[in-house]
């Protein structure tokens, strides 16, 4: 049979099982993966149960339960799905992941609904990004069912540590030695192909004053009115920011929010105790310890000389950037050709401002892209945002396009 002959085949399963790919995503997003507070071990039991039905067996990787509790979560089993075919081919992963960020205020839809309407789904992780779990093992049965003759292998990761950095999602199964594919294919959205990301230093800063009463504020050292001046100090520096520019497409500059405080005691005591939370994004070119670096000294020059205050600095999280390596431009080329079959469009090729646990792949060596089930843009799908949806033909056309370029990689050749 031709290469054309098989992918026509591809596409036409597709169509025929798109329903029950639908009633999948369903299930998926109907068992809450809230992370915090990350209990998501029963969604990879569902998911694990799930693909009995077609004869896989999903590894369970279950993540030591004290490591997961020190990380801030309460469980983690991460899924590997091996699929081997004849000798001669690559081993090549596809990679989705099953936490969510809570679902917030303002749905119209029940955010584990998975209700159907008007050509979308709605859900939180809807298009964010259990709807990859689905493309992917729907591209997977597809190429299965030609019934040709595979080579190398396929393997399927469903991990559950992405919102919190990946370090016990993909990065704890490489860290194993439980896996080393040739490439990777991670979650994205449908309309663009990344090959390069932003990394992300996340920094949880404690300001410590005196508490006192009300009446007497000369009597303590407040807190609150110190880390006012570290957020002078962070907001002050954003206009510099914005002048250091990335050479890669979709990418713009580095970024800096703080997107928590917390602190003080009640209405009529000087706060003792004031911590923030933020999050400064870095462009491929930069250098994360110069960035950390340079972050601490501002943060600590902003308070220098302040009477009874004092900073603490803890850093929550190291993201490093997604950077290409050699052998991505084969998926991306089979990805790019793919889609003007099925789409009839040119993708892009753009960076990301976002940070993924893709990345970590990267930092083992293997080269990976990321491209999925989703939308042009991040906010068309209200991703992370109240009313998460997907549109259905976004998600079977992803399916087709990765089902192909896993034809390309591991169908017959010839």
């Amino acid at each position: 049979m031709s290469k054309e002959q098989l992918s026509q085949r591809l596409c036409a399963w597709i169509d025929q099982h798109f329903d029950e790919e639908v009633g999948v995503l369903q299930q998926l997003i109907r068992i809450p993966t809230d992370t915090p507070p990350g209990n998501n071990a029963p969604h990879a039991d569902a998911v694990a149960e799930l693909v009995k039905a077609w004869g896989w067996n999903a590894e369970k990787h279950a993540v030591p339960q004290q490591q997961v509790l020190d990380y801030g979560m309460q469980s983690v089993t991460n899924l590997i799905v091996r699929r081997p075919y004849a000798a001669g081919g690559p081993t090549v992963a596809l990679n989705a992941h099953g936490d969510v960020v809570p679902p917030g205020e303002g749905w119209k839809h029940d955010p584990y609904g998975g209700e159907v309407e008007a050509g979308r789904i709605y859900g939180r992780a809807a298009a964010v990004s259990k709807s990859d779990f689905a493309s992917y093992i729907f591209a997977a049965r597809a190429l299965e069912a030609l019934g040709a003759q595979l080579r190398g292998a396929l393997e399927l990761h469903f991990t559950y540590d992405e919102e919190f950095g990946g370090l016990l999602g993909p990065g704890w199964l490489l860290e194993q030695k439980l896996t080393k594919p040739d490439y990777v294919l991670a979650a994205g959205f449908s309309y663009n192909v990344v090959t390069a990301h932003n990394a992300c230093l996340q920094f949880e800063v404690t300001v410590h004053g005196r508490a006192t009463h009300g009446s007497m504020p000369e009597t303590g050292h407040d807190a609150l009115q110190a880390a006012n001046a570290v957020l002078n100090a962070i907001y002050g520096a954003l206009p510099g920011l914005k002048q250091i520019k990335s050479a890669i497409p979709g990418i713009t500059h580095p970024t800096m929010i703080v997107g928590r405080i917390d602190g003080g005691t009640n209405t009529n005591v000087v706060p003792g105790k004031v911590v923030l939370k933020m999050d400064r994004r870095m462009i491929p070119e930069e250098d994360p310890a110069q960035v950390e670096a340079g972050v601490r000294k501002l943060i600590e020059d902003a308070v220098a000389g302040l009477p009874g205050i004092r900073v603490e600095i803890r850093r929550l999280l190291l993201a490093r950037a997604l950077r290409p390596l050699p052998g991505h431009e084969k998926l991306v080329d089979s990805l790019l050709r793919n889609a003007q079959e099925v789409m009839g469009e040119t993708l892009s090729t753009n960076g990301s401002a976002l940070y993924t646990d893709a990345r970590l792949y990267g930092e083992h060596g293997i080269p990976v892209v990321l491209f999925g089930a989703g939308p042009r843009t991040l906010m068309e799908s209200n991703a992370k945002q109240a009313d998460e949806n997907l549109a259905l033909d976004d998600l079977k056309k992803a399916t087709k396009v990765v089902a192909l370029t896993l034809l390309d990689f591991l169908g017959p050749q010839g």
